[in-house]
């Protein structure tokens, strides 16, 4: 049994007789069937000319987009134009590498390292890494990317007295999981992993190459080596409008 977590896709609502269809819905409903004509990637054109198409105000046009874009049936990259969307990215949480999951599906993952450095942690990382006193953590920000699309952003905290080097072993392997295993011989064995809704922020927008406000997927991951040791916690951001996740479930064993 699988649970398939996704943004929304609003099917088109029933009207009543002499019920008032705002103007930005109808024009939604044109941009939507001039979608189905393109194939996934298409330019849609430029609100300007979409504007006088519809004989409606380029914010009318705006909003429409904007609602399509959240559905997941446009993808507007910031300071390139609206597209046709292509077909999201299905992921399955469980505990592989970003890098062996897309190489799984065929495609060509990508990694761009934003941070990487020591820091003083906060009670509540102290506490998820079981640090002890003046310990601190590995903080590594890194953009995610498939095909060249950027996917996500990853925030990965681990305990900086276990993992000495980790940059070189992140340059010589490029996966975090592989040079987990390969140079410090630790793996993750089990994880508990938060799934919530957010809107992007100025900055998760200019890196993901999409719109202030837009609906992202929230993402937190606290795992264990096989040890029962902590050994990361991470926060990933992922825009909605890019992603399907699935979960698997089994029923527990009596």
């Amino acid at each position: 049994m699988t649970i398939v977590v996704s943004s929304a896709r609003h099917e088109r609502p029933a009207t009543g007789r002499g019920a008032r269809v705002p103007k930005y819905y109808r024009v939604k409903q044109h941009v939507l069937e001039l979608t189905e004509a393109l194939v996934p990637g298409s330019r849609m054109p430029a609100e300007r000319l979409l504007a006088l198409r519809f004989d409606t105000s380029r914010t009318t046009v705006r909003l429409a987009l904007q609602e399509l874009a959240s559905e997941g049936r446009l993808d507007r990259v910031h300071g390139k134009g609206t597209f046709v969307a292509r077909p999201k990215l299905r992921r399955t949480l469980r505990l592989t590498s970003y890098t062996e999951e897309l190489r799984a599906q065929g495609l060509r993952p990508a990694t761009r390292i934003l941070d990487i450095g020591e820091r003083d942690p906060d009670a509540r990382l102290t506490r998820l890494l079981g640090l002890g006193p003046g310990e601190r953590v590995l903080r590594l920000e890194r953009l995610r990317l498939a095909d060249g699309v950027p996917t996500a952003i990853e925030t990965t905290h681990l305990p900086a007295h276990r993992f000495p080097d980790l940059h070189r072993s992140l340059a010589a392997h490029g996966s975090l999981y592989t040079a987990l295993a390969e140079d410090h011989g630790v793996r993750p064995a089990e994880a508990e992993e938060t799934i919530e809704t957010a809107v992007a922020t100025p900055r998760e927008a200019a890196l993901l190459a999409t719109d202030v406000g837009l609906p992202m997927l929230l993402l937190t991951r606290h795992s264990r080596d096989d040890d029962g040791l902590p050994l990361e916690w991470t926060r990933s951001v992922h825009p909605g409008s890019r992603h399907t996740f699935t979960v698997p479930l089994t029923r527990p064993r009596r």
